[in-house]
């Protein structure tokens, strides 16, 4: 019953509050620009407002929602764009496996996990790995909840705003603003790697990237992914080896 509490409703709207804050950031500013760039991308190719707008809030990661306009603009079919996208956020289980523990409280039931997993992306993770360590644990979902809520909110106003003065947007502008996000990405994600695996395989997959978009262009990705993730694991392994000795 002390769940439900007055004073626990209280502190729990608080630390509500308190992650709609924590969306005001220099990430949540960034993404926010990136969506600018995803909102002129999708009105090129032909979509409606509210049709980017179900999509801003639906398929939350922006590079799904990247993967999905270039299915649509290369006349994919049905099943083919949604294997893509599903694909393209996989990425997001270890994510939400790692952000697991940070959110867990002694009775957190099931279902808010299930729930909080939909705002999983890059910038909320990011944000979330580095802050809610100072939040109590059992107020940690609702902090979460008013993050990715929050975010949520604010891009899909983006996309609402960047509609609507699309015409005096310059397409290179409104183009070059979506590589904001990878570089975010990348930045982020070196900052917060907790081992030294995390750094070598954003090493080998920059170096193997450019590589096999030459040599195998239909499965550059999966294969500068599979290989440099494994050799990054490999040399993390020796490295470990090497300091016990």
């Amino acid at each position: 019953m002390a769940e439900f509490a007055p004073q626990s409703f209280q502190n729990r709207r608080r630390w509500f509050f308190h992650g709609v804050i924590m969306a005001f950031s220099i990430p949540g500013l960034i993404l926010a620009v990136s969506f600018v760039g995803f909102a002129g991308l999708a009105r090129e190719a032909g979509l409606t407002v509210q049709q980017t707008l179900f999509m801003t809030a639906i398929v939350w990661a922006l590079p799904a929602k990247v993967v999905l306009i270039g299915a649509i603009m290369s006349g994919a079919t049905l099943p083919a764009a949604a294997l893509a996208v599903a694909f393209s956020s996989v990425r997001l289980m270890p994510m939400v496996i790692a952000l697991l523990p940070e959110l867990r409280g002694a009775r957190t039931p099931r279902w808010v996990f299930y729930a909080l997993s939909h705002f999983v992306a890059v910038t909320s993770w990011v944000l979330a790995m580095e802050r809610l360590r100072s939040v109590p644990p059992e107020m940690r979902t609702s902090c979460y909840a008013g993050l990715g809520s929050t975010l949520i909110l604010l891009n899909m106003a983006v996309v609402a705003v960047t509609f609507a003065v699309a015409e005096t947007l310059p397409p290179m502008a409104s183009a070059s603003l979506l590589f904001l996000t990878p570089m975010y990405f990348l930045t982020s994600l070196w900052a917060s790697s907790r081992e030294r695996a995390g750094h070598f395989a954003m090493a080998f997959g920059m170096v193997l990237g450019p590589v096999f978009h030459v040599l195998a262009p239909g499965i550059d990705l999966l294969a500068g992914g599979l290989i440099g993730g494994t050799a990054a694991y490999g040399a993390h392994r020796l490295l470990k080896a090497g300091r016990r000795t």
